[in-house]
């Protein structure tokens, strides 16, 4: 098969496999089953497509095997008749792949976040849920997630068997939750959207700095949830954010496809529309909160990106308020991530000393972060020798070949400082 027509295939299935298996979840009321018949659909395109050609609606196409497949499934099985009825009510082609939004606050008709609720289930651990989700909803591959947590395929594979296998014990609803049981599961949905776009964002691990289709659809289910509870300023924080940060895509590869770092980003290519829409929520955000309604760490994050996004010029930034964020944050939610941040934030408003003290002598987590940000508050107090040692730590332990070659680089040039008999080295 021609190389150009794998990628287009492969595009089609990153594209509509959520919404393929959500669609076909919600017509079987079987996961694992709905999962098989996408997967089925599938390998007819791989088949069929290069013989055929690709069909004007890759989408549709799929949609429509995959409910050929389901029908052939229900004809093999006693209830046949029933689920054939559910299957073909269903209106063939594009309409059955975009769902409208119903008007009812308590209802709505999108398969994809109905995908996200079921997936952040009660009956499912922490980690099952963020494994189910990326499976099912961002159309990572086992590997791919399995990387992503430190673990082996063959124990991720049966960790996502398990959760689904969970579900049918627990006979969860395909329906969206309402009332008080919707918002016990919010903070998980929530969780799970945010983990979703950052996998997109800066991915765990592969060749590629990022993975966009995977962010725009995190974003996509963010805007789909404010518009559930229009008046939780935690959600709106998270759409906020979404926007915010996913504005600087076409920003952060340069015209050789490396990494490019905030400072260094041409703020000309944010997307402007996405910056506006983004204040536009946080403003509203901020109106409920000055109500006294209580807000969490998606709001103080996205109030954080707000401040990048209306600096025009990265010296620009207000440094001192991005701190101050970062000391509420860390009140709000403590944590080795949170504290690795507010050091960085720290040591460009008060000096690089001052970022030094707050990350301290020992890693605060695992893997390459606070190697980097080490590195980089070293390379700002001039100690070079230290900032390459530093990077090249972070680079041994990135799993991501972008974020390989922006560390390995960085250590290079620290390294060049020393040879070069720089007198602060």
């Amino acid at each position: 098969m021609p190389d150009d027509l794998q990628h287009v295939i492969a595009a089609a299935w990153r594209a509509e496999s959520a919404r393929l298996v959500g669609a076909l979840t919600r017509m079987t009321r079987d996961v694992d089953l709905a999962e098989d018949l996408a997967q089925d659909a599938l390998v007819a395109a791989l088949e069929q497509w290069p013989a055929t050609g690709v069909p004007d609606n890759p989408g549709a196409w799929l949609m429509t095997t995959a409910k050929r497949r389901g029908i052939d499934h229900f004809r093999r099985a006693d209830t046949y008749r029933r689920k054939l009825a559910e299957l073909e009510h269903a209106s063939e082609g594009e309409e059955a792949l975009v769902p409208d939004l119903d008007a009812q606050v308590d209802h709505i008709e999108d398969d994809v976040l109905r995908l996200v609720f079921l997936s952040c289930h009660p009956s499912l651990t922490p980690d099952s849920r963020a494994a189910l989700t990326l499976r099912l909803v961002g159309g990572l591959t086992t590997a791919e997630i399995a990387r992503g947590f430190l673990t082996s395929e063959a124990t991720m594979g049966t960790r996502i068997s398990r959760a689904k296998r969970t579900l049918a014990e627990a006979h969860a609803d395909f329906e969206l939750p309402t009332g008080e049981e919707r918002t016990k599961r919010l903070d998980d949905v929530m969780a799970v959207i945010y983990l979703v776009f950052n996998e997109g964002y800066t991915a765990t691990a592969g060749d590629d700095w990022m993975r966009p289709d995977l962010a725009d659809e995190a974003t996509r289910l963010a805007r789909m949830l404010a518009v559930l509870t229009p008046d939780e300023p935690e959600v709106l924080g998270l759409q906020a954010l979404l926007e915010l940060q996913g504005s600087r895509t076409a920003a952060r590869l340069d015209a050789d496809g490396v990494p490019v770092l905030l400072e260094a980003q041409d703020r000309t290519l944010w997307d402007r529309l996405r910056i506006r829409r983004g204040l536009s929520v946080l403003a509203r955000a901020e109106e409920i909160a000055a109500t006294g309604t209580p807000v969490g760490t998606y709001f103080l994050q996205a109030s954080i990106a707000a401040v990048h996004a209306r600096a025009a010029r990265a010296e620009d930034t207000d440094w001192r308020r991005i701190a101050r964020l970062y000391d509420v944050l860390a009140q709000a939610a403590p944590g080795p991530v949170v504290e690795v941040n507010r050091a960085v934030a720290h040591g460009r408003a008060f000096g690089p000393a001052a970022g030094l003290a707050l990350l301290g002598d020992e890693p605060l987590l695992p893997g390459p972060l606070w190697h980097s940000v080490r590195g980089d508050l070293l390379e700002r107090s001039g100690c070079h020798a230290e900032a390459s040692a530093a990077f090249g730590e972070a680079a041994t332990l990135t799993r991501n070949e972008g974020e390989r070659t922006v560390l390995g680089r960085r250590a290079d040039e620290n390294r060049a400082r020393v040879g070069s008999g720089d007198p602060r080295s």
